[in-house]
């Protein structure tokens, strides 16, 4: 248990412009690679490309520096949100891009950097959030450590993701016996019926050229028809493509391809951040739909992340329950949203989140269910 105010002559709080250019990059990416919980979103390299193309989106970086040597000690962007339908709070930042509000700890991180950061997130109101958190974090389970906060899960959800080494290996297998396995084979067999299959894993410069051709792909696609896709809009197509050139680099994302002669089939974007890997963005060609290129390609990354050296685990930062996903990448990421609150306003605060949270993710089942009933 620990009270943030035991290291207030050690800790020092800094509220910076992430677009800044006095704000020190080499300190933020030093605390990203040394991070406990890897986070590729919260990174320098993917969050000022995205606030550059989408300048409206109101984000401090919130930093934990300790004051003797300014070593960064924790690090996030904050915003202001509705947690659900109506209750405003602060919150770790996510978006449809970045699925993940893992705030980045040193790897020495203890209880009073959390309890520092925590304090200062939640401001006067006593209220702060942590969406998209794994439970099994280092800062989830030091959050329940602080004195005198309440934390408390609004809401709990669990989606695909791997292990590595002979768990990873396990999950491979089941995933991969019996008819599946036949199918995807037999669906392979038919795919050399258009070219040789030749499965390329870019990094560095080639992955560069590697998401052109992704982004090509993906716009041919249903993606490219609703408008969703990286390049349906100048803002997207920038910042997307800043990412990728930015984290090419240091090797931080590689592209996996299905090809069948000269056609490429399916393509999946992955973020490598330290020991972990994040599946980012997935595209495949809707002409061969009856030969399963989602899962060809899902499959084919998995086998290269068991055989990366150095690699610990996978989340594939998929919604939970996706029917492609799921059946092929058998371990679980259980994640949610920490609500942390302090003194009898923040948690009654704490409680209406809760009950927000719920409603909306109620009203949202209800509006897939009859969207599934009524088309």
């Amino acid at each position: 248990m620990t009270d943030p105010s035991d290291r207030k002559d050690q800790l020092e709080v800094l509220w910076l412009d992430p677009l800044a250019p006095e704000t020190p990059l080499d300190q933020w990416q030093d605390l990203a690679d040394n991070s406990v919980d890897p986070n590729p979103f919260f990174t320098p390299e993917f969050l000022q490309p995205f606030l550059q193309a989408f300048p409206a989106a109101t984000v401090r970086l919130l930093v934990i520096r300790a004051k003797s040597s300014e070593d960064w000690r924790m690090a996030a962007p904050i915003g202001r949100r509705r947690a659900g339908l109506a209750v405003p709070i602060k919150t770790t930042w996510t978006s449809y891009f970045a699925p993940l509000g893992t705030p980045l700890l040193r790897d020495t991180g203890g209880p009073d950097d959390v309890a520092a950061f925590v304090q200062a997130g939640a401001g006067s109101a006593n209220l702060m959030a942590m969406p998209f958190l794994p439970c099994k974090s280092r800062v989830a389970s030091l959050a329940a450590e602080i004195t005198g906060w309440e934390s408390r899960w609004a809401e709990k959800l669990s989606r695909a993701g791997h292990s590595s080494g002979d768990l990873g290996e396990i999950q491979y297998k089941t995933a991969m016996s019996g008819k599946r396995r036949k199918e995807m084979r037999r669906q392979l067999r038919r795919l050399e019926d258009h070219g040789p299959i030749r499965i390329s894993h870019l990094t560095g410069e080639e992955a560069i050229e590697g998401f052109e051709a992704f982004m090509k792909l993906e716009a041919e696609g249903w993606k490219g028809r609703a408008g969703t896709a990286l390049s349906s809009n100048p803002e997207t197509a920038l910042f997307s493509r800043n990412v990728i050139k930015n984290r090419s680099f240091n090797n931080g994302v590689r592209i996996d391809q299905l090809w069948a002669g000269d056609t490429l089939i399916a393509s999946l974007i992955l973020f490598i951040e330290g020991a972990h890997v994040f599946s980012w963005k997935i595209a495949f060609n809707e002409t061969f739909a009856r030969m399963s290129p989602g899962a060809q390609i899902a499959a084919i990354s998995m086998k290269q992340n068991l055989q990366s050296p150095g690699i610990l685990e996978a989340d594939s930062l998929a919604v939970p329950g996706h029917t492609m996903i799921e059946p092929l990448w058998r371990g679980r990421v259980d994640i949610g949203t920490l609500v942390l609150s302090k003194g009898p306003l923040g948690s009654s605060l704490a409680s209406l989140t809760a009950a927000d949270l719920k409603l909306e993710r109620s009203l949202r089942s209800k509006a897939k269910a009859l969207k599934a009933v009524f088309g």
